[in-house]
């Protein structure tokens, strides 16, 4: 989407970035000349991303392992990406956990774990960077990854909607707060876009067979990795300079059309509507 070179000489650090929609980020950044650093707790698996990207993208992409819920561990992440590329420019909050289930059989434990990667490590990552870059008196950006369902809620994912609910009014807040800084804040709100392995945790057999994503969405298909990842690009760069505290929904319409209490009479066929017109007309 964005031209040659459109993000050469930033320093972009990508949590979660060795799989899934992460991995699609990194590699347009990549491909647009930034230098990326992708974190998660799976050190392999990152290796195996970063090799991959160099062979691809011919970039530059440092693998650090990193425990998001833990701070120290966020700070070493971010020192060790000044070491290597003497700046970070961009923070990607991309890191995520989720599952499905009726709320009355979770334990406290298992809103934790949701919780303490999604919202904890969102501001664990945001505040270490943030406090760098006002330190330094440097400018940054912060794109933060939440779901169309931070605003509203959802149900049977309580620990997630209430976690990116909270992402979400960091995203805002921050963008108003730390704007004197030069320090902008945004949002992604995603609809599906299945990722291999998340998205069978999240849609387990025999679940998966019986839903399919696409059939609440208008446009009647799921969404590309591609498609978000320019998106992403875009509200990173200069281009987007003088957007902030916006989350920007990129979901074929899914959530408009669950909110429409009309919106089902799509399921009326031509001869339905001819009677229903006949039944008004009189």
């Amino acid at each position: 989407m964005l031209r040659d070179g459109a993000l050469e000489g930033k320093t972009i650090i990508v949590t979660g970035g060795g799989t899934g929609l992460g991995r699609a980020m990194t590699t347009y950044f990549l491909q647009l000349g930034a230098n990326v650093v992708i974190s998660s707790r799976k050190l392999d698996v990152l290796e195996t991303t970063a090799n991959e990207l160099r062979e691809k993208t011919h970039g530059k992409v440092l693998a650090v392992p990193c425990d998001v819920r833990k701070y120290d561990e966020v700070e070493a992440m971010i020192q060790r990406a000044v070491q290597e590329f003497g700046r970070v420019d961009v923070l990607v909050n991309n890191a995520a956990g989720n599952f499905i289930s009726p709320t009355e059989r979770l334990t406290h434990k298992a809103f934790d774990v949701i919780v303490d990667i999604v919202l904890k490590g969102t501001y664990n990552c945001t505040l270490a960077l943030g406090k760098h870059w006002i330190a330094q008196q440097q400018p940054g950006t912060i794109l933060n990854i939440v779901t169309t369902y931070a605003s509203v809620g959802s149900a049977y994912v309580v620990p997630s909607a209430a976690a990116k609910a909270g992402v979400l009014a960091i995203t805002r807040s921050l963008a108003v707060e730390w704007a004197k800084y030069g320090i902008r804040s945004v949002a992604i709100a995603p609809g599906p876009f299945p990722t291999e392995g998340a998205w069978s945790r999240l849609f387990p057999e025999p679940l998966a067979s019986k839903l399919d994503p696409a059939a609440s969405v208008p446009l009647k298909r799921v969404g590309e990795h591609q498609e978000l990842a320019n998106l992403a690009a875009y509200l990173v760069s200069d281009f987007a300079a003088y957007v902030n505290g916006e989350v920007i929904t990129i979901d074929g319409g899914e959530w408009l059309n669950g909110a429409g209490e009309f919106n089902k009479l799509e399921l009326l066929t031509p001869q339905m509507w001819d009677q229903i017109e006949k039944t008004m007309r009189r």
